[in-house]
Parts: C-alpha cells; sequence; structure tokens
C-alpha cells in the first residue's frame, strides 16, 4: 500500500505536537512525577500507539497491520532494554531528579531524529541494494552474540560518559557543577559547559548506537517506509513517562537481554533468508535467488516475538535471581519508607513495615554470595536497614517510657519535618546536617556564579 505525502504529513504534524504537549505541559516545569502521573501518561502514549495500530489494520489491511504491531512490539521491547542505559548515563552523572524528565526528552526527541535518518538511508539502501538485506542481518546477528556475550560476562563496570564526552571535557572547559537546567555557566571567570549538556551529548551519542541494531531490527519485519517510520516512533514516545513507572523494577528483568538477543538473531536469520530469495550476488548460487529455506511470514514473526518476550518476563519474576533482585529492592523500598514515616502514621502500621522489612532482609542475608553484587548495586541498602534498626530501637525505648516516638536519634537525623529523607544529588540518604552544608555550598557557588556573570558582562560593556 503506498502511503499519501499528506498522510505523511499529517503524521509528523501530530508526532511533533506530541512531543510538544509533552514538553510544555510535563517538563517544562521541572518537578518530579508522581507515580500516578506516570502510570497514566504510560497507558495514554501505549494506548494512542495501539489505536493508531487499529486505524492501519482497517485501511491498510491484515498484512499492514500485522507489520505495524510486529514492529511496535519488537521496538518497544529494545526501548525498554535502552533504558537501562538512560538510567546508567543519569544515575553516573548525578542527574537532580526534578531535571531527569528534560534530559530524557531530550534523549527521545533526539532518538527520533537519529532513527529517521537511518530509515532514510535504510530504505534508500534496500531499494538500490538487494545485498543490503545481507548486512542487516549480519549487524542484528552480531549484535545477538554480543548481548549474549556481555550478559554471560556480567560486566558492571558500566562507562556512564563514554567516548565522545570524555573527548569533549578534554577539548572544552567543563563544570562537575549543576546549575539549574542551564548548559553553559560561568565559573570562575570562564564560560564552561555543565553537566547536564555533558549528559545529553552522553544520550545522544547512545541514541545514535541503539538506532544501528533498532533500524535493521524493524527492516526485517516490513520494507514499508511509513511503517518502520511509525512503529519506531510510537514505540519512543512515552518512554519517559514509563522511565518513572517502572524506575526500580527495570533491574528485575534480569533475562531480558537473553530473550531481546535470541528475537534480534530471529530476526537476522529472516533478514538472510529474505536476502537469499532476492539474491544478485554473483558468488552466491551463481547470482541466482536461493529458495531451498521458505521465507518467514511477519504474523509468524510477532507470535514468536510476543513469545519470546512473555517467557523472558516470567523467567525474570520467578528465577531465583529475579526473586533475588525484588528482596533487594524491597528491603531498599521499605527501609526508606519506615524512616520517612513519622508519629502521625499509626505506630502499629510502621510496626508491619518494620516486620515486612526484617522479612525481606532475612532473604536478602540468606542470598548465595553469586548475588552479592545485586546486593552492593543497590544504592545504600545495607546503610538504609541499618539506620532502620537504629530509629525502631529508639521507637521500642520511647515506648518504654511512654514518650512520643518520632525523634530519630542523634547522629542519624535525615528526616525532614513533613517525613521526606534528606538525600543528594545522586540519590544517596544522608544527614540534614550534610543536607544543610551541601544546600550552602551550592548557594555559595551559585553567588560566585552570578557575581561572575554580572563582571563578566560588565567587561564587555567597558
Amino acid at each position: 500500500m503506498t502511503v499519501s505525502p499528506l498522510i505523511w504529513a499529517v503524521t509528523i504534524v501530530v508526532v511533533l505536537g506530541l512531543l510538544a504537549f509533552d514538553y510544555i505541559f510535563h517538563v517544562r516545569k521541572a518537578h518530579i512525577p508522581t507515580l500516578r502521573e506516570a502510570a497514566v501518561w504510560s497507558a495514554l502514549y501505549v494506548g494512542i500507539a495501539l489505536a493508531f495500530g487499529v486505524l492501519v489494520l482497517v485501511f491498510g489491511g491484515v498484512d499492514m497491520g500485522t507489520e505495524y504491531f510486529a514492529g511496535y512490539v519488537t521496538e518497544k521491547a529494545l526501548s525498554v532494554d535502552n533504558l537501562f542505559v538512560f538510567l546508567i548515563i543519569i544515575s553516573g552523572f548525578a542527574v537532580p531528579r526534578e531535571d531527569q524528565q528534560k534530559v530524557l526528552l531530550f534523549g527521545i526527541t533526539f532518538a527520533i531524529i537519529a532513527r529517521s535518518g537511518m530509515i532514510a538511508l535504510g530504505a534508500a539502501a534496500i531499494d538500490n541494494f538487494s545485498w543490503a538485506f545481507y548486512l542487516f542481518g549480519a549487524i542484528l546477528l552480531y549484535t545477538a552474540i554480543k548481548m549474549i556475550l556481555d550478559e554471560v560476562k556480567e560486566d558492571s563496570d558500566e562507562d556512564s560518559e563514554g567516548v565522545f564526552v570524555r573527548l569533549v571535557k578534554k577539548v572544552l572547559p567543563a563544570t562537575d557543577e549543576y546549575d539549574g537546567d542551564k548548559f553553559f555557566t560561568i565559573e570562575n571567570g570562564k564560560r564552561v559547559l555543565t553537566p547536564m549538556l555533558l549528559v545529553m551529548i552522553a544520550i545522544g551519542a547512545t541514541d545514535i548506537l541503539f538506532a544501528l541494531d533498532s533500524i535493521p531490527a524493524i527492516f526485517g519485519l516490513t520494507q514499508n517506509t511509513y511503517i518502520v517510520f511509525t512503529a519506531t516512533v510510537f514505540s519512543l514516545l512515552g518512554l519517559r513517562q514509563l522511565y518513572f513507572l517502572i524506575d526500580g523494577l527495570l533491574d528485575r528483568l534480569v533475562y531480558l537481554s537473553y530473550g531481546l538477543s535470541i528475537i534480534l538473531a530471529f530476526i537476522g536469520v529472516k533478514l538472510v533468508v529474505h536476502a537469499l530469495h532476492e539474491n544478485e550476488l554473483s558468488f552466491i548460487n551463481g547470482g541466482e535467488a536461493v529458495h531451498v529455506i521458505p521465507e518467514i511470514t511477519t504474523a509468524f514473526s510477532l507470535s514468536v516475538i510476543i513469545g519470546v518476550l512473555t517467557v523472558t518476563v516470567i523467567a525474570s519474576l520467578v528465577s531465583p535471581k529475579g526473586r533475588a533482585q525484588a528482596a533487594v529492592n524491597n528491603a531498599h523500598h521499605e527501609a526508606r519508607a519506615y524512616l520517612e514515616m513519622t508519629y502521625r502514621a499509626f505506630e502499629q502500621e510502621r510496626d508491619a513495615m518494620y516486620d515486612k522489612m526484617l522479612a525481606h532482609e532475612k532473604i536478602v542475608d540468606g542470598l548465595p554470595a553469586k548475588y552479592e553484587d545485586i546486593v552492593v548495586a543497590e544504592h545504600s541498602v545495607r546503610e538504609l536497614l541499618a539506620d532502620a534498626h537504629r530509629v525502631h530501637e529508639a521507637r521500642l525505648a520511647f515506648n518504654e517510657r511512654g514518650e512520643r516516638s518520632d525523634e530519630q536519634p542523634d547522629g542519624l537525623l535525615v528526616t525532614h519535618p513533613d517525613g521526606t529523607v534528606a538525600t543528594d544529588p545522586g540519590g544517596t540518604v544522608i544527614t540534614l546536617a550534610e543536607e544543610e552544608e551541601l544546600r550552602e555550598t551550592r548557594e555559595a557557588k551559585r553567588l560566585a556564579r552570578e557575581q561572575a556573570r554580572a563582571e563578566h558582562a560588565e567587561a564587555r560593556r567597558g
């Protein structure tokens, strides 16, 4: 089916409108999305993608609709895997929680631009060179093997900056201090890059790498450029909300990389088989087509993709490694929730929460040594558990004396009057005194930057 320029134009306007809406109403004002907000908007974007798929099915036919849904599911799964890397980069740069939305929206927007360029190049290559299917298939097979090897190595030393960011920092002056969401600031009288610009450079460079396996994967399911574009774009829209919705649950999907590697390898084989059917390379069967292996249908591909993802998710959730990760996550969450609760809450609720924390802590302590890296990787979980125990002991002592227990022990003042816990930009729990010291340091640096800007402006006027 040929898609008219009018439909292309309307589609692009809708995509741009959704991006603009996301920025104006959600991202422009820095804030931390609530779980409800993330859930509602994630469901809305998925609903839009599914509704669009139904329209394709109705007006484009069963084949076109099946191609769209196969592409959308594949690209969505790859996008979720990409969130792991986004999480590493954002954590590595210690992006303030309220500014993470802007970083993610930039990453999504740049990904759409980068993948649109890749789609145009891929479509041109397919139209002019039949051997492009061999190339795309080889890329996917290489990526699948590399994903499995990386997973087997279990190398946790991720590079959050990347080569390009390190090169930029060597060539251009940069600071380690954020200045709100500004890309540049004045430090020691000089204009320097802020971590906000550097983290966006890192995200952008990563987006380009992601596109190298994402685009060949969907071209393996359909050669309809419109379907390739829309399935890719709709899989990316809503990724920001999904990040905040499943943040903390991503690492539960311990076998996702294995599932994705199987899917990419399957599509790689599909591409090679298709290339054999349209073979024009003289050194393969004398330049004649090879029909020994039948073409893999899109409907069969969709069933394989959904089946592999279903098995992968279930295996992750019920496996010993997945349960180990769940125990660590739960212990972290409950220890933090316990610390945040004040006397305004019911004492029995605190006791019930403490008992749940103890149960998960017992599971964590009983984990085999091979899972210790999961415990270490979970941000300050052991420190939080120790703090919770100290607070609980102080509560018991207060209760035995018939006194209120809303005060925390000396040296462990981490809770604000509103019940929230003090943290540094990286999310590590700190004391109120440390938080105040950090605030004073930031304010002093802010004032110094304002003074430097004023002097810089004065010097330019002079």
